[in-house]
C-alpha cells in the first residue's frame, strides 16, 4: 500500500464561523473561495475552546472568525480566540428571508457566520471585556427596580380588595409613608385581616430591601462608570444608569464604531431615508438599541427641564412650528453626537473638589450662595459634590468665593 500523504495546510487561508449556545459552540471552516471544509461541535469550557481553535488551525491559516453573540453565549469563545491572537468579527443572525430559504441548524448557522466573515459583510470588532463589570452592575440594578415595581403594584392590588378597615387606614397613604407604615405592621384580628396584613407587611419590607439594594448598586455603578469614563459621567443630564447603558451599548472599545453617525444609528436616533420617486423624506428609526435610545431620551428630558441652552433651543424650535416630539428627535440626534465624542475621546473634567472647602472657609451657607446666584441650594450642593456638571457656574462660583 502507498502511505497516505498529509495535505499541506500551512499556506491555505481559511475562515471560521461559530454558532454559539449555552453549553456548546458549533464551529465551521470554509476556504477563501467559500467552499465548505469541515464543521464540529465543542463544549463551552476552556478545554472545548482550545480544541475548537486547534480544529480551526488544522485546516490552514485562520484569516478571521465570525461569531454570533460575542457579548452573550459566544463571549467565552471570543475571549479565547482573541487571546490566541485571532481576528474575531461580530456576526448578526441571518435575516428571516435567508433563514426561510436555507433552513435552520447549528451547522447552517456556523457556515453562514463563516461566509459573513469571508465576504466582509461582518466587519465589526466585538466588544471587549472592560465593561463586563459595568454591565453586571447595571443589570442587577435594573432587576432590583423591576422587582421593586412589581412589589409596589402587588401592594396596590391587595389594598383594592382588602377589608374596608385596612383600605381606610392605608389606602390614602402614598409612597414611602405607606411602605413605612406597612413594614411596621403587627397583624391582628380575624383570619382574613391577619392574612392580608401579613402579605402587605412582607411586600412592604421587600420594597424597602430592594430600595436599599438598588441604592447600593447605583453607588457602585456610579463609581465604576466615573472611573471608566469621567467625561461621559460628567456630561449634563448623564446619571450613573444612563452612562452605564451608553457604555454597555458602545462597549469598552467604542473605536469599533467608525463615525458618530454609526453610533446614532446604533442608538436608533438617526432618521431613516424613506424616499421614492419625487417624494424626498425621512422616517423615524425603530431599530437600534432601544435601551440606548431610552437613555438619550432621558438626557433630552433633563436638559429640556433645566439646561438654559436647551430650553432656548426648544423655544426657538417651538416658535418655528415644530412639535415636542420633533424637537426631542432633533435633541436626541445632537446628544448622540455629543455622547460619541465623550465615548471616543478623552474629555477633561474641571475639578470641583475645592469648592466646598472654600465656601466653608468663608463661613458661607449653601442658602446664601444659592440666593446670590438665584438658584436652589440643591443646585449648589450637587455642583460641589460633582453630581451636577455646570462648568460656567462652577467657574463663576469659584471666582465669587475667592473674592468674598
Amino acid at each position: 500500500m502507498t502511505p497516505a500523504v498529509a495535505d499541506d495546510t500551512t499556506d491555505k487561508v481559511v475562515f471560521g464561523g461559530v454558532d454559539s449556545h449555552a453549553d456548546t459552540v458549533h464551529v465551521a471552516v470554509i476556504s477563501d473561495n467559500g467552499g465548505h471544509l469541515a464543521d464540529a461541535e465543542f463544549a463551552t469550557t476552556a478545554a472545548g475552546y482550545a480544541a475548537a481553535l486547534a480544529f480551526l488551525g488544522a485546516h490552514g491559516h485562520v484569516n478571521a472568525i465570525g461569531v454570533e453573540g460575542t457579548a452573550s453565549y459566544g463571549a467565552g469563545f471570543t475571549r479565547a480566540a482573541r487571546s490566541a491572537g485571532l481576528d474575531v468579527v461580530e456576526v448578526n443572525r441571518p435575516d428571516r428571508a435567508e433563514r426561510r430559504r436555507i433552513g435552520k441548524s447549528d451547522p447552517i448557522d456556523a457556515y453562514a457566520a463563516a461566509r459573513a466573515a469571508l465576504s466582509g459583510r461582518a466587519s465589526s470588532a466585538p466588544k471587549d471585556d472592560t465593561v463586563t463589570g459595568i454591565r453586571a452592575l447595571h443589570n442587577a440594578a435594573r432587576s432590583a427596580v423591576k422587582a421593586r415595581t412589581a412589589a409596589l403594584n402587588q401592594i396596590t392590588h391587595i389594598l383594592v380588595t382588602a377589608p374596608e378597615s385596612i383600605r381606610a387606614k392605608f389606602g390614602q397613604l402614598k409612597g414611602a409613608d405607606r411602605t413605612d407604615a406597612l413594614a411596621r405592621l403587627r397583624p391582628a384580628g380575624d383570619a382574613v385581616h391577619v392574612a392580608v396584613l401579613t402579605a402587605l407587611k412582607s411586600l412592604a419590607r421587600r420594597v424597602k430591601e430592594l430600595t436599599a439594594e438598588h441604592d447600593a448598586l447605583t453607588r457602585a455603578l456610579d463609581s465604576e462608570v466615573t472611573a471608566h469614563n469621567p467625561g461621559l459621567r460628567a456630561a449634563y443630564g448623564v446619571g450613573p444608569d444612563t452612562a452605564a447603558q451608553l457604555l454597555v451599548t458602545a462597549g469598552g472599545n467604542p473605536e469599533r464604531l467608525r463615525t458618530e453617525a454609526s453610533f446614532a444609528a446604533l442608538c436608533g436616533a438617526a432618521p431613516v431615508p424613506a424616499s421614492s420617486g419625487r417624494t424626498n423624506r425621512h422616517r423615524l428609526s425603530r431599530g437600534g438599541d432601544r435601551a440606548a435610545n431610552a437613555a438619550l431620551y432621558r438626557i433630552a428630558l433633563v436638559r429640556m427641564s433645566s439646561d438654559p441652552r436647551t430650553r432656548d433651543y426648544v423655544a426657538r424650535q417651538t416658535a418655528a412650528g415644530r412639535t415636542k416630539k420633533e424637537i426631542i428627535r432633533l435633541l436626541k440626534r445632537a446628544i448622540a453626537r455629543e455622547m460619541f465624542r465623550c465615548l471616543t475621546t478623552t474629555v477633561t473634567v474641571p475639578g470641583i473638589a475645592d469648592l466646598r472647602p472654600l465656601r466653608q472657609s468663608k463661613n458661607i451657607t449653601l442658602t446664601a450662595a444659592a440666593r446670590h446666584f438665584g438658584v436652589w441650594p440643591a443646585t449648589i450642593s450637587t455642583l460641589e459634590r460633582g453630581i451636577r456638571r455646570d462648568d460656567d457656574l462652577a467657574n463663576t462660583y469659584r471666582d465669587w468665593l475667592t473674592a468674598a
